[in-house]
């Protein structure tokens, strides 16, 4: 039974940064592909970067540049680093595992952590 467990959200103050953190059980870190998606109120959730295990990575326009994805096999964690953080980052965050379709899309992952709250304000 494969299950992700999100941790590391909060409230930081713009250009400030977090890194969020993936517990990964029951799912093999040879050949999983994972994925970072957010939701704020009132709004679709939104990808944010899509990842595989070999480290090849893709990255929404809206964070490029700003967010780094990482990982330790040892853990079997992955690791979103968010810097130059911004108000409208702020949404519940959610790793997602094993697409079957467009990377891109919420509605092609199998399995989805509960999501942590990421809030950016002054």
């Amino acid at each position: 039974q494969v299950q992700l467990v999100e941790s590391g959200g909060g409230l930081v103050q713009p250009g400030e940064s977090l890194r969020l953190s993936c517990a990964v059980s029951g799912l093999m870190f040879s050949g999983a592909e994972m994925a970072w998606f957010r939701q704020a109120p009132g709004s679709e959730r939104e990808f944010v970067t899509w990842f595989i295990w070999t480290g090849v990575t893709f990255y929404a326009d809206s964070v490029k540049g700003r967010f780094t994805v990482s990982r330790d096999n040892t853990k079997n964690t992955w690791y979103l680093q968010m810097n130059s953080l911004k108000p409208e980052d702020t949404a519940v965050y959610y790793c997602a595992a094993q697409p079957q379709g467009d990377r891109r899309y919420a509605r092609s992952y199998v399995h989805w952590g509960q999501g942590t709250q990421v809030t950016v304000s002054s």
